[in-house]
């Protein structure tokens, strides 16, 4: 699935990728390739992101890896679109 995550300053980034997990208002979620259409609020917390990702070099200090080797992004809030396998985060 294709994963945006864009910030008020620029697109952090653009690629595909295997799952995304967000820090939803609910709850942390997480979401796979065909995953059903959703729109969410995001609280506060870590959008974690699993594949391949080649990251920015510009933007690559913005983001972490976590124990199992996936890539973080601190977030303080934000929303995520999913639709047809892209999936947009507005992170601030």
């Amino acid at each position: 699935m294709y994963l945006e995550i864009v910030s008020p300053e620029a697109t952090l980034f653009a690629g595909e990728v295997t799952s995304v997990t967000v820090p939803g208002i609910n709850g942390e979620f997480q979401m796979l390739k065909d995953h059903a259409p959703i729109v969410s609020l995001l609280q506060e917390g870590k959008v974690k992101v699993v594949g391949n990702i080649t990251l920015d070099k510009e933007y690559a200090s913005k983001f972490t890896k976590d124990a199992a080797g996936n890539t973080v992004l601190q977030i303080s809030s934000g929303t995520i679109e999913l639709k047809n396998n892209k999936v947009i985060v507005l992170a601030d």
